[in-house]
């Protein structure tokens, strides 16, 4: 069956940004910042995918485990507006910014998501970003590999947004796929942790006056851990880019999560908010020119747009490279946050919340570079946009001394773009 629908023409636009996680903010303030008119369309009512929405309210380590922070730019200014409203978990040692080299403890924080969320509104709003809630991408209007704009479905109808550059944030490179740029499907493990409080988590926040002892993980639907420890025998992964896994996904967990609250008194705990979207991690990413490796840690590439740490891990540094958010053949067009090109464990370094933010600055800052040359997103001039992100704060290359000596002897060059 054939559907033809009209889509009306609702507006014109330098940059779009598709989907409002925490990537797709920083690439819609960084490409509005940069002078360029941008609308960021969001499909649920809240800006901060998984950071918000999905509940992973932790911005993971941005330091090196010794007192470093590699990890700066717009993460550290989304990080410090996380918490700019509520509460915090940063170390004592990192509260005023960089502390002595070698301190043990990491730059890591809990925040409020819905405050966040809140805040998120507001940030946008104030940097001069057009943004649309409720808003569903149906398809990219394509005359060959050229995207001209977005068709949306919202409660107006069916529009369309025409774009010089579009930046797909989605998490799940929806707009890509149906582009026609290469994409790779992900799986994910079973995993779903609603906020819970109890009677003792409120006696705790009371006690301490600290409203981040309140809220726990005490109830659950599926228990799997990142890595699959605790995954049920015989329960496949999840790709959660089809409508029968996300379905079958959240009725389970729903279903599961009810039978664990079951199991104690009703009159002494409560779940606050379940995840308003599934909490998949790993989905579908773009098949870039370049993917990041796990054998890339203490690599530096000529390309690189950003310099990030290893969340899990101390010394572990990378490296990402520019090519990891485009296609060649596919000139205005770029990705950011999860839909970078990352296998393996390197996909889980690349996709946490930190390195999402750094990779949608970077992104917002191309496509407008792209833009006046009126060149190839796949074909921006690297060492303008290096310059550009170092002056906004961001590391562009590690510094070798930061390398363990125990690593040096393996760290090779030359291959693959490695400088």
């Amino acid at each position: 069956m054939k559907i033809n629908r009209e889509a009306t023409m609702a507006g014109e636009y330098d940059v779009i940004v598709a989907g409002g996680g925490v990537a797709g903010v920083a690439a819609a303030v960084s490409a509005q910042r940069m002078g360029k008119r941008t609308l960021l369309i969001e499909k649920t009512i809240g800006l901060g995918g998984l950071a918000t929405n999905g509940l992973i309210n932790l911005f993971v380590p941005m330091c090196n485990g010794r007192g470093v922070q590699i990890i700066k730019g717009m993460a550290e200014e989304l990080l410090r507006l996380s918490v700019k409203y509520s509460y915090d978990t940063i170390p004592e040692a990192w509260k005023n910014g960089e502390p002595d080299e070698g301190e043990k403890a990491r730059y890591v924080t809990r925040f409020s998501a819905p405050i966040f969320t809140l805040a998120l509104t507001e940030f946008v709003k104030s940097e001069g970003v057009d943004l649309l809630f409720d808003t569903i991408i149906t398809a990219p209007v394509m005359e060959g590999n050229i995207c001209k704009g977005l068709v949306v479905e919202n409660k107006t109808g069916c529009e369309f947004y025409g774009a010089k550059m579009v930046i797909d944030t989605t998490g799940d490179a929806d707009v890509l796929y149906r582009a026609g740029v290469p994409t790779i499907q992900g799986q994910n493990y079973h995993t779903y942790l609603p906020k819970s409080v109890t009677l003792e988590t409120c006696k705790k926040a009371a006690e301490a006056e600290d409203m981040s002892k309140l809220y726990g993980n005490i109830y659950a639907g599926g228990k799997a851990t990142l890595y699959g420890g605790k995954q049920p025998e015989g329960k496949p992964t999840r790709g959660g880019t089809t409508v029968k896994d996300v379905t079958e996904y959240v009725i389970e967990n729903h279903i599961e999560c009810l039978e664990d609250i079951k199991k104690d008194d009703r009159w002494k705990r409560t779940i606050v908010t379940l995840p308003n979207m599934p909490q998949f991690r790993t989905t579908r990413h773009i098949d870039g020119d370049y993917t990041l490796r796990v054998e890339d840690a203490y690599c530096h590439f000529e390309d690189s747009i950003a310099a990030i740490c290893d969340f899990d891990r101390r010394d572990y540094l990378y490296e990402v490279p520019y090519r990891t958010l485009v296609k060649t053949g596919f000139p205005n067009l770029i990705t950011a946050g999860r839909c970078a090109a990352g296998e393996g464990y390197a996909w889980d370094v690349l996709r946490v919340i930190p390195p999402a933010i750094l990779t949608g600055q970077a992104a917002g800052v191309a496509c407008s570079m792209a833009i006046d040359d009126n060149a190839d997103i796949c074909r921006v001039d690297i060492g303008r946009l290096q310059k550009i992100l170092e002056e906004q704060n961001v590391m562009i290359h590690f510094a070798d001394k930061l390398i363990p000596e125990r690593e040096m002897e393996d760290v090779s060059a030359g291959a693959d773009g490695h400088i």
